[in-house]
C-alpha cells in the first residue's frame, strides 16, 4: 500500500511539473511571439487581448481570462468534476502568473521579438499547441476555450482541436469591432488582415494540439509468429502490462501449425514490444499495423449516446398513457365527491 502511494504521489508530481511546463510555454509563446503584433487569436487570452485594446491597455490580459476562467469553471463544475476543475483552477493560475510575468516583460520592449510577422504567427502558434497539447496529455488544462472542448469531449468523441476552433473563430472575428478612428472601409482594410493571422494562429494551435494528443493515444497493432511464444507472451504481459491474444494459425506453404500472437498497444509502447520479441527470438516474424482507435480497458472508453429503440420507446408511451389515464381518473373522482 506504502509503495502504491508513493509511485502515485510521484506520477502526480511529474504531472504538475510537466503541466507547469506546458501552460508557461503557452504563456510566454502568446506574450513574445503573438501579442506584441496586435494579434487577437482564440480562447480566454484572445478575449483579454479585446479587453486590452478596447481599453488602450487599461485591463491586462492576465486579469481579464483568469476572472473568465473562473466564471467558465463555476458553470461546467458538475459536467466535467471536482478533479477536472482543480487542476484547471491551477492551470489557469498558472496562465494568468505566466501571461502578467511574460507580458510586462515583452509588450515593455516597444517592437516585437521577431519583427516577420509571418514567422512569428507561425512559431507563435506551434509553440502554443505544443504547450496546450503536452498540458492535456497530462490531465491539465489551461482554460478558456479548453474547458468548453472538455465539457463537449466528455459527452461525443468530437476532436477537442476542432471544439476549439467553432469557438476560437468566433473570439477572433470580434477584433473588427476595436476602436477605430477611420472609416468603415479603413476600419475593414485594416482589420481584416489582422483577423486572418488570428484564424492562422487558431488552426495552427488546433492542429499541433490534435497532433500532439492522438500522437499520444495512437494504438499500432502486432502480429506475432514465433516458436517462442509462450515466452514472448508472458515477457509482453510482464514487462509491456499488456494483454496478449493467441490465436490458432497454418503456414500453407509448410503445412505446420502455428500460433499467432496479437498485441495492441500505445504507438510510443511499440518499441517496447519490438525489443521484447527481438531479445527473445531475432528471427520472429512480426508484423505492425496503425490502428484508428482502440476502445476497451486500458485503452480509449467509447463516448456515445445510445438511441432508444421502439420498443422502449413503446414502453415510455405506454406507462405515460396509463399515468395520465390515473391522473384523469382521480380528478373525476375528486370533482364528484
Amino acid at each position: 500500500m506504502g509503495g502504491n502511494k508513493y509511485n502515485s504521489l510521484m506520477t502526480n508530481a511529474k504531472d504538475y511539473v510537466v503541466i507547469v511546463f506546458g501552460l508557461l510555454l503557452y504563456a510566454f509563446a502568446f506574450c513574445a511571439l503573438i501579442l506584441p503584433h496586435e494579434i487577437v487569436i482564440g480562447g480566454v487570452a484572445g478575449i483579454g487581448t479585446l479587453v486590452l485594446f478596447a481599453t488602450n491597455g487599461l485591463i491586462p490580459v492576465a486579469v481579464t481570462s483568469y476572472v473568465v476562467n473562473l466564471l467558465l469553471l463555476a458553470a461546467a463544475y458538475k459536467i466535467v468534476g471536482k478533479t477536472f476543475v482543480l487542476r484547471t483552477i491551477f492551470g489557469v493560475t498558472v496562465v494568468a502568473i505566466g501571461i502578467g510575468f511574460f507580458e510586462s516583460m515583452f509588450m515593455s520592449i516597444g517592437h516585437p521579438l521577431v519583427p516577420d510577422r509571418v514567422v512569428s504567427v507561425a512559431l507563435g502558434g506551434i509553440l502554443c499547441g505544443v504547450g496546450i497539447g503536452t498540458t492535456f496529455i497530462h490531465n491539465g488544462s489551461s482554460g478558456g476555450t479548453d474547458i468548453v472542448a472538455a465539457m463537449v469531449a466528455k459527452k461525443s468523441n468530437v476532436s477537442i482541436g476542432r471544439t476549439m476552433i467553432f469557438v476560437d473563430m468566433t473570439i477572433v472575428s470580434m477584433s473588427i469591432f476595436l476602436p477605430f478612428t477611420g472609416t468603415i472601409e479603413e476600419r475593414i482594410e485594416a482589420r481584416i488582415p489582422t483577423i486572418v493571422y488570428g484564424l492562422i494562429v487558431t488552426f495552427i494551435v488546433s492542429y499541433v494540439t490534435d497532433m500532439i494528443i492522438n500522437t499520444n493515444r495512437q494504438a499500432t497493432q502486432f502480429f506475432i509468429f514465433s516458436p517462442k511464444w509462450q515466452e514472448i507472451a508472458d515477457r509482453i504481459n510482464q514487462e509491456a502490462h499488456r494483454g496478449v491474444t493467441v490465436l490458432d494459425g497454418q503456414g500453407w506453404y509448410s503445412k505446420h501449425d502455428v500460433k499467432i500472437l496479437m498485441v495492441w498497444c500505445r504507438k510510443i509502447e511499440s518499441v517496447t514490444i519490438f525489443r521484447i520479441v527481438k531479445s527473445i527470438d531475432e528471427d520472429a516474424f512480426v508484423t505492425q499495423g496503425a490502428v484508428n482507435g482502440v476502445y476497451g480497458k486500458g485503452f480509449d472508453k467509447v463516448k456515445i449516446k445510445l438511441k432508444k429503440t421502439k420498443t422502449q420507446d413503446s414502453r415510455t408511451l405506454g406507462v405515460s398513457q396509463e399515468d395520465k389515464t390515473a391522473t384523469q381518473m382521480v380528478r373525476r373522482s375528486n370533482q364528484e365527491e
